[in-house]
């Protein structure tokens, strides 16, 4: 029986990891020049480093309050609330595009009424960002609420018997000890983000320079140019890379 686990976690380690050396093993020398002089290259990688930290601040900046609410509300609209929230992580993210269309395209639910200010969110930067926004604050989410359902409500408690407001309690006790799953949270989030492709196509489109990202470059390369698709995806898998060194380094210095 320890044999055969042995094997079938072997070949599930090997199947995972088997792509990503052919992927690093198909980049010739003469691909990374020819990519890295690429006009598609700047503006796709500039897009999606700046959608995502646009992005990633949105989700942090609204996500933090949320989940504390989340963590510390026993009711039953905590509850939906969270249920709600994690939505995105079960569709498909074409499915999220299509949503996202209904709901801020021109003939959506909010359509009429973004236009009659001025506002046309589809196809634009903004919905890359807003795809990213919407698919990717789960996984913030999600940390958050477990990171601060682990913050021992005592300390809170003390806190506030020495005269800190609700506000400083959270900022000198709640934050500090729950900033560990934070951190992960927003590294996950952050790579969920700068990977977005399904959403972000049907939402945003495939424009070059406005609307391409480093995944949609990478579809578009496909179709003419597998050298360049094959660096343009290492240059991606780096990204996601470093989040996941920062997203273990955080879990080891959870107390």
């Amino acid at each position: 029986m320890r044999v055969v686990g042995t094997v079938l976690a072997a070949t599930l380690v090997a199947l995972v990891v088997l792509p990503m050396v052919a992927l690093v093993l198909g980049a010739a020398p003469a691909d990374w020049v020819a990519a890295l002089r690429h006009p598609m290259l700047r503006p796709a990688l500039g897009l999606s480093v700046v959608s995502t930290g646009v992005s990633l601040a949105v989700i942090v900046i609204g996500g933090t309050p949320l989940a504390w609410w989340i963590a510390r509300s026993p009711g039953v609209a905590a509850r939906a609330t969270e249920l709600l929230v994690d939505l995105p992580v079960v569709l498909p993210p074409a499915v999220v595009g299509v949503a996202l269309l209904q709901a801020f395209g021109r003939r959506g639910l909010l359509g009429p009424a973004l236009d009659g200010i001025g506002v046309h969110l589809p196809f634009s930067p903004a919905a890359v960002v807003l795809a990213q926004v919407v698919v990717a604050s789960p996984f913030f989410v999600q940390a958050a609420v477990s990171a601060f359902r682990g913050v021992d409500a005592d300390g809170m408690i003390v806190a506030r018997t020495l005269g800190a407001s609700p506000g400083r309690a959270f900022l000198t006790v709640a934050l500090p000890l729950a900033l560990p799953g934070l951190a992960a949270g927003a590294a996950l989030a952050g790579a969920r983000a700068f990977g977005e492709f399904g959403a972000t196509l049907v939402f945003a489109g495939n424009l070059t320079g406005r609307t391409q990202s480093m995944p949609l470059a990478i579809y578009t390369a496909l179709e003419s140019d597998i050298g360049l698709a094959v660096v343009l995806s290492l240059l991606q898998a780096s990204v996601g890379v470093a989040l996941l060194i920062l997203l273990r380094m955080s879990s080891v210095r959870r107390p």
